[in-house]
């Protein structure tokens, strides 16, 4: 009995062990242009929260588009118009980007999105998933192509 236990202490202090030299690599710093596309990225989260007209005309590109959380399509202008009037409260997290070919990158994380309800509808699903494909004109990023996806139904 007494060699059972401890047979079973060994084996397990041996598979804890194990684990522990199997721990994951710590995660890359990211490539100079993944940060490059991240503050662009973070530059459009300031530009929703002030209703940066502006800023959209520059950095949308002319066929850009983009999926809302509602799953319908909207276009340049459509982004244009619903995100110019500011008070948005958007707070991104566990944001991430990756390039998918010279020129080419995509950004993408998680968010808090806190808005006033409208007059004939509540706010739209706080936790949601933005993902936004990044092209490079000239010497500027420009925003492509984005969508929203809702995490969580319900978390109003």
């Amino acid at each position: 009995m007494k060699r059972g236990l401890v047979a079973l202490i060994v084996i397990l202090l041996a598979s804890n062990i194990c684990g522990v030299g199997q721990a994951a690599a710590p995660a890359k710093p990211p490539s100079p242009l993944e940060q490059t596309l991240m503050a662009a990225e973070k530059s459009y989260v300031e530009a929703v929260k002030k209703g940066d007209r502006a800023f959209f005309k520059q950095t949308l590109t002319d066929d850009f588009s983009f999926v809302a959380f509602d799953g319908e399509l909207y276009d340049r202008q459509e982004m244009i118009g619903q995100f110019s009037y500011g008070g948005v409260d958007l707070l991104p997290y566990n944001m991430k980007a990756m390039t998918v070919s010279d020129g080419v990158g995509i950004v993408t994380y998680d968010v808090v999105l806190r808005v006033p309800a409208s007059e004939d509808q509540g706010p739209p699903p706080r936790y949601q998933h933005f993902s936004t494909v990044w092209v490079k004109q000239g010497e500027a990023w420009k925003m492509r192509f984005q969508q929203m996806t809702v995490a969580h139904w319900g978390d109003w």
